[in-house]
């Protein structure tokens, strides 16, 4: 049976413009892959409305699961929320439960929830809170789409609590191998390699070291006996 399949939405202009590197889609790649679940497709996308509920409209059909990042803060341009609201045709409004976890928080600091805090306890109808242990502003899911903040360690800690919700597959395993040859060299033997193991994913990656190019060779499955087989080719045709 396959694995789950998953994409990500990161949002937000300022991942478009280079003011700011995404980390999140590589963290959650990787604990995908420990889960079972197989990442397929990713897009960056602006902080625009209409685009955001096309794009999870789109999204939440082709796959198991969807993952957001971005846009569910308390400024003007923090508009994911509302998008996502629309691409599930619900009503959205501040939810008291989500209030009560903001006031608790804010009255721990010493801070007001003022309006634009409050902007944050806007919740779709129908859809179940994140937890936030970092900063309370919860994330949220409706459907398959899980709506988590662009801030990477509250992603990465929402992300936690979202996981063991999930039903995932057979874990994806790797094997690599450096080889100091040029892919023009390999590419035949590497070929035949895939056609010889359809059930494996073999991807050859250039370098250039001191001169030399040379290519990592990335062998990956969920049969662990495929993939030690495959990679015992591969080191006795091109190790040394």
């Amino acid at each position: 049976m396959p694995n789950p399949t998953a994409a990500m939405l990161v949002i937000g202009d300022e991942i478009l413009s280079g003011r700011t590197r995404d980390a999140n889609m590589h963290h959650l790649a990787n604990e995908l892959t420990r889960t079972g679940i197989d990442l397929r497709e990713a897009r960056v996308i602006a902080d625009d409305q209409d685009t955001i509920a096309r794009a999870v409209r789109e999204l939440s059909t082709a796959h198991d699961t969807v993952f957001t990042s971005g846009g569910i803060g308390p400024t003007h341009d923090d508009i994911t929320a509302d998008a996502v609201a629309r691409a599930f045709d619900r009503p959205i409004g501040v939810r008291a439960d989500a209030r009560a976890l903001l006031q608790a928080h804010y009255d721990r600091a010493g801070q007001d929830l003022n309006e634009a805090r409050l902007r944050m306890a806007r919740i779709p109808e129908g859809a179940t809170l994140i937890e936030n242990p970092i900063s309370a502003a919860p994330g949220f899911t409706i459907g398959n789409v899980h709506v988590m903040a662009g801030v990477p360690a509250i992603f990465e800690a929402m992300l936690a609590s979202v996981l063991p919700t999930l039903t995932g597959g057979a874990p994806l395993l790797s094997q690599s191998l450096r080889i100091f040859r040029g892919e023009g060299d390999i590419a035949g033997p590497l070929g035949e390699l895939a056609r010889r193991y359809p059930q494996l994913s073999i991807g050859s990656y250039p370098f250039q070291q001191d001169g030399a190019f040379g290519a990592q060779v990335v062998i990956r499955g969920d049969d662990g006996a495929a993939v030690d087989a495959a990679m015992a080719e591969l080191s006795a045709a091109f190790d040394g």
